[in-house]
């Protein structure tokens, strides 16, 4: 199938790596792993699990936007958060950005590229 569009929020490790934000192919958006780095390209809530869940999420929901969908849409997410890092706090932002929704979800620790990040999500989304 043809890759539709795709979309960059300028993070540092897109060009390093060379991958997308989000990818869309026909009526579905894929959503790379997405950490609390805000548009300055500086980490926001270092050291507070909610407040880099929060930052994550507003970043995958405004991909899912220039595509065309939003944190309604989505299916599924994978969720990796740091040994150290309170997973709690970050399930308490997954589920109030996600609200009703309630996507399939998988939660795993791991560690990052950068070592100020506690936690990175993935999100995978299908447009009505």
């Amino acid at each position: 199938m043809k890759r539709v569009e795709k979309v960059s929020s300028g993070g540092k490790y897109e060009e390093i790596v060379g991958y997308s934000r989000a990818v869309k192919v026909g009526n579905q958006i894929f959503v790379s792993g997405t950490g609390s780095v805000d548009p300055t390209r500086t980490n926001a809530g270092i050291n507070e699990v909610y407040v880099q869940t929060s930052e994550a999420l507003k970043t995958i929901d405004d991909a899912l936007r220039k595509l065309g969908g939003s944190l309604e849409d989505v299916v599924r997410t994978r969720v990796f958060v740091r040994l150290d890092a309170d997973w709690k706090l970050a399930a308490k932002a997954h589920k109030e950005a996600f609200g009703k929704t309630r996507p399939a979800s998988t939660w795993l620790v791991g560690t990052f590229l950068d070592p100020n990040i506690l936690v990175e999500i993935e999100a995978d989304a299908i447009l009505s």
